[in-house]
């Protein structure tokens, strides 16, 4: 029986995940503070910066979901196959 590879993510690389996206908020509401614009416009990008971050990990978290969903599906097909195999008897007179 073949058993699915779990994946795991290194600390290292969800520290530096956690520090790019902090950066690249920080960075595009300094970017937005700063515009030469008025305050209505400047309020306009900034709900827009909200609503781009809230969407992002709305679809990361159903990507994720699918992909487990995936897994669980894949693991009771094998069981299956394993129980159908396990109790078949090749040398059986029907």
């Amino acid at each position: 029986m073949t058993r699915p590879v779990k994946n795991t993510t290194t600390t290292a690389f969800y520290a530096q995940a956690v520090i790019s996206f902090g950066l690249s908020v920080t960075a595009l509401a300094i970017g937005i503070t700063y515009l030469p614009v008025t305050v209505w416009v400047r309020s306009f990008m900034a709900v827009g910066l909200l609503y781009v971050v809230t969407s992002t990990f709305t679809l990361a978290k159903c990507v994720r979901d699918r992909n487990e969903e995936a897994a669980v599906v894949s693991r009771v097909d094998q069981a299956r196959l394993d129980k159908l195999l396990a109790e078949h008897d090749p040398f059986k007179n029907d």
